[in-house]
């Protein structure tokens, strides 16, 4: 096994003893030997480095490669990885995305093994705070074996911490990695805040473990290492968690539209953040590497929008990597009501504003047919500040299109180049065009509490039981305007696909989508049905229902047993 598996990394030293900062604030320290883990300043600095690792998941292009892109939700946008978004032949097990995301993880399991390990033996340190670092380790190790298992199924499990390499390895049985998951957040709830209130942002709490809890669960439930039990505790534990939330100041906020506001990500809805910094000591360059530990999210779903007249790149409207971009099913099947449901537009940018006095178009000459008063041959369509872009629901004729006072594009003429863009993470705070986004990363909320709850107690046949929970999320996309008697659903309404379209409606683009079709075992089936480009077609069974182990693994495990590849890699 490679030595960069267990390497002890940049331990960081923070804010646990004694801290009354508000979010988590770190310093670089050097790398760090098992003695001083014994001692209050290496716990504080193992557990610190601990979270640091959270920042190369939640945010990092290469896990919204893994869970966003080549789903029924979004596909391949022009400069997007064709291997990865429409399961080319050419995506490789060698392909750096895997590594990258592999070695992070285990590197960082390390880490949290030095904490859980040494801790019980550290001086210098009270037993209340003991208790507390081991428990976050705990929280944060399960986060990270939940990743490994959802992307890889079997895979190796150490809970020791390794301070040497070593050049063998084995993987583990799933249901064996699923139970010391489900373990280690059983043992970490009790020593947790309770909720995300009162203590730093970002950091473990016991609503949050709980909701992974929940979810775990959930996804065992439809995997090899299924549990009869599994969507029976599922949704108790979720159950609890919603039954709970108000005297823990958590609820779903009135408006959906609040949730993602730029500086309103410790809101009531949400459970726990990954924090992201300005600091130029845990962020890549400002041209950005997929490797880095940046949030990249601002970027990533940005489409061409410079190239239209009367438009220039500005950091409101971010920077065009234009990596994905939503199918058609998402924009006009599942947000096919924008009545008195409010989401899409909450969810997607649809409107560019004229910020480029040098390219305004001018009317043609002859006007087109149906142009507006006022149009004149040779005179500008529009002036700073007015609607230059506008992407409508719906089919327009080309003679509508040409009419138009700003470029008209509805979703019949969407493209792999320009498409909504996804709002949620707009970042307005960046240094410049090309920087990384310092909003922390929203991971888990818990709007998503609720439809894990319904979507177990459906799975459970008690389906009557499950309706009050997606009615509870569906009446408040209906805020402002919408009627929300008629977003009301009954049992008879209540199947798979339809947790599904809602789980869409709810979380597009929240790192999810691939994780909860190969959960439900839909994944195949909806990118055929959904899917609009060669992702459908170049989908293979078994072989794309779990990633590749990196090559680096392969090779590097040069003693014992060889390291098993994934079937069909």
């Amino acid at each position: 096994m490679k030595k960069i598996w267990f390497a002890a990394g940049i331990f960081t030293a923070a804010s646990l003893l004694g801290s009354c900062s508000k979010m988590l604030n770190e310093t670089p320290r050097s790398v760090l030997v098992p003695d001083f883990y014994k001692t209050s300043q290496g716990v504080n600095a193992a557990l610190d480095a601990s979270y640091a690792g959270t920042r190369t998941i939640w945010g990092c292009e290469d896990y919204f490669s893994m869970t966003t892109p080549g789903t029924d939700e979004f596909k391949r946008g022009n400069d997007g990885n064709q291997n990865f978004m429409t399961y080319d032949p050419g995506l490789l097990p060698s392909d750096g995305k895997f590594k990258s995301q592999w070695n992070n993880i285990y590197t960082y399991i390390n880490t949290c093994n030095a904490v859980i390990q040494y801790a019980p033996e550290a001086t210098g340190i009270t037993d209340d705070i003991r208790k507390k670092a081991i428990a976050e380790a705990k929280f944060l190790r399960a986060n990270y074996y939940f990743v490994l298992v959802q992307l890889w199924g079997d895979v190796t499990l150490t809970t020791s911490f390794i301070s040497g390499p070593v050049t063998s390895a084995n993987r583990d049985p799933l249901a064996k990695v699923y139970d010391a998951i489900i373990t280690d957040l059983k043992e970490a709830i009790p020593d947790l805040a309770p909720g995300p209130k009162g203590i730093d942002a970002g950091r473990a709490n016991a609503a949050a473990a709980k909701h992974v809890l929940a979810k775990v669960y959930l996804t065992r439930a439809g995997s090899k290492a299924a549990k009869a039990t599994d969507y029976q505790d599922a949704a108790a534990t979720a159950v609890d968690l919603l039954t709970n939330a108000p005297a823990l100041g958590l609820n779903l906020l009135p408006d959906f539209g609040s949730v993602f506001a730029e500086g309103n990500e410790t809101n009531a809805e949400v459970l726990w953040t990954v924090q992201h910094t300005a600091s130029l000591a845990y962020n890549g360059s400002p041209n950005q590497d997929s490797r880095t530990p940046d949030n990249m999210l601002v970027h990533l779903f940005v489409p061409q929008y410079e190239k239209i007249d009367g438009m220039a790149r500005n950091i409101k409207d971010g920077r065009p990597y234009i990596r994905t971009v939503p199918t058609k099913w998402l924009t006009d099947t599942v947000f096919a009501d924008r009545k008195n449901d409010t989401r899409f537009n909450k969810s997607f940018q649809t409107v560019w504003f004229c910020n480029n006095a040098s390219s305004i178009p001018v009317w043609p000459n002859p006007l087109p047919a149906g142009a507006p008063a006022g149009a004149a041959p040779g005179k500008p369509k529009m002036k700073l500040g007015d609607t230059c872009i506008y992407m409508p629901q719906g089919k327009f004729t080309d003679a509508q299109i040409a009419a138009s006072p700003y470029t008209l594009i509805p979703s019949n003429k969407y493209s792999i180049k320009m498409s909504p863009a996804l709002s949620k993470y707009v970042d307005t705070k960046r240094s410049d065009m090309n920087a990384p986004s310092i909003r922390p990363l929203i991971a888990y909320r818990l709007a998503e509490t609720y439809l894990i709850a319904a979507e177990a107690l459906m799975q459970s046949g008690r389906t009557a039981e499950a309706v009050p929970y997606v009615n509870a999320v569906r009446e408040r996309a209906a805020y402002p305007t919408g009627d929300k008697t008629k977003m009301d659903i009954t049992a008879a309404d209540l199947n798979i696909d339809f947790i599904l379209d809602e789980r869409s409606r709810e979380l597009a683009g929240e790192n999810v989508r691939w994780l909860d079709l190969v959960r439900t075992g839909t994944l195949q089936t909806r990118l055929l049905k959904h899917c609009d480009d060669n992702a459908r077609i170049n989908f293979k069974s078994p072989k794309h229902w779990l990633r590749p182990i990196p090559q680096d693994q392969i090779d590097a495990t040069t003693t014992g047993t060889p390291y098993p590849q994934n079937t069909g890699w």
